[in-house]
């Protein structure tokens, strides 16, 4: 199904611009990787598994309670666990899983689909921004875990927390961090890095659980929310709206992170709704976007999409499916290890399903090829949500409490 259809055009103000984040290393820094896309640049990495599996390099106990992923850097990895009523920042050396360092970020978020924090720290220089599943929004020091400020998105901006908690991994932009808080006429939200002063806070979308990506036009930088309701952009300089489209939203939970190539954005949500690729054109301080196609063959439910040449590759609610990017065709689907997540490194689909079962697959349209598949040793009884982490030849693999770190290194 194809069309090309105006969506919405607004224009403001000229503002001074100002600089992006810049990230020089590889490394696994923010939720989804180096460029939030669920893609490696690691090379070297085995492309076939052994019968049960690579070999374990560690395993470690401690994390906590909760569905956060790993970022990666300098040598450690970090995450969020919760353990009676707090929620805890927690560094762990990437070599061995020993715990560095841990620091209590508030209130334990509750919820009867699992308890305790959903979202991934962002590593910015010797600064680490978390936010829990409470609204906690914190910056820290990396080598010690001191606090350089903190604040409550529900007690500054009226935000308002959504049924399965705050999920969305910060975003920084040249010296802002951008969150949707949610809140009515604070929706969306930019504090200053530094100290946590606000810098702006606009619209009144219910916050969504998807995290931010940022979309370069030119001269015109737009950051590109998945809220409660819709897509929408925003200029980072001063929060006004860019566009918006409501069409790939449902009305219970829109989680997967935009897919950004180019001037292109791909959005899907789950709960019989879709995807759609849009196409962002800005001329100036203006920006518009159409609608290339909607198609329903992809519908991420709690997992995002990798790209990866021509093709898309995501769990379409339970089946893996490939779909050309441009069109929307199907390429495949396959029921693969069953409904979870994935990421891209050398070559390869990791996959990850809910229920422990890790597989290998080739990332081709010609169909689908698997290369290995293996179990963890489940121990929750809860899904095991959290995106794998692909870090210096290591595979990442959390089941709440547990961490496991897998050598998929060629030898």
């Amino acid at each position: 199904m194809r069309a090309r259809l105006p969506i919405v055009v607004l224009c403001g103000l000229l503002v001074a611009p100002f600089t992006l984040l810049s990230q020089a290393t590889p490394e696994w820094f923010q939720w989804r990787g180096p460029n939030r896309d669920g893609i490696s640049s690691e090379t070297g990495l085995l492309k076939d598994w052994p019968q049960n599996g690579p070999p374990l390099a560690w395993k470690t106990a401690g994390a906590g309670s909760g569905y956060s992923s790993f970022s990666a850097s300098g040598g450690r990895l970090y995450t969020l666990g919760a353990r009676g009523n707090i929620e805890y920042v927690i560094a762990l050396d990437q070599a061995t899983g020993r715990k560095v360092w841990e620091y209590a970020n508030g209130r334990r978020f509750q919820n009867d689909q699992g308890d305790g924090p959903r979202s991934t720290p962002t590593v910015d220089g010797d600064r680490l921004y978390v936010l829990g599943g409470s609204g906690d929004l914190s910056c820290l020091d990396t080598a010690t875990g001191r606090k350089i400020w903190s604040l409550n998105l529900v007690k500054s901006f009226g935000g308002v927390n959504p049924s399965w908690g705050y999920s969305e991994s910060p975003l920084i932009v040249g010296d802002r961090l951008l969150v949707n808080a949610g809140g009515n006429r604070s929706s969306i939200v930019a504090v200053n890095k530094a100290d946590g002063q606000t810098l702006w806070q606009q619209h009144n979308d219910e916050a969504g659980y998807s995290s931010p990506m940022l979309l370069r036009t030119g001269s015109l930088p737009q950051v590109v929310f998945f809220t409660g309701s819709r897509v929408l952009a925003v200029d980072p300089r001063d929060g006004r709206l860019l566009w918006s489209y409501a069409k790939a939203s449902n009305n219970t939970a829109n989680v997967a992170t935009p897919i950004v190539r180019g001037t292109k954005v791909f959005v899907s949500s789950d709960y019989g709704t879709g995807a759609a690729l849009l196409d962002v054109r800005a001329a100036g301080n203006i920006a518009s976007a159409s609608e290339v196609y909607f198609t329903r063959e992809m519908r991420n439910h709690h997992s995002s999409c990798v790209q990866i040449g021509d093709h898309i590759y995501g769990f379409s609610s339970s089946i893996l499916t490939a779909l050309r990017f441009d069109s929307g065709q199907m390429a495949w689907r396959d029921r693969s290890v069953g409904k979870g997540s994935l990421i891209y490194g050398d070559e390869r689909l990791y996959l990850y399903s809910e229920d422990g079962l890790a597989g290998l697959a080739e990332a081709t349209p010609a169909g689908y090829r698997e290369h290995g598949r293996f179990r963890i040793p489940q121990a929750s009884g809860l899904p095991t949500y959290p995106d794998p982490v692909l870090t210096h030849g290591l595979l990442i693999l959390r089941d709440q409490d547990n961490v496991f770190a897998y050598d998929v290194r060629a030898k």
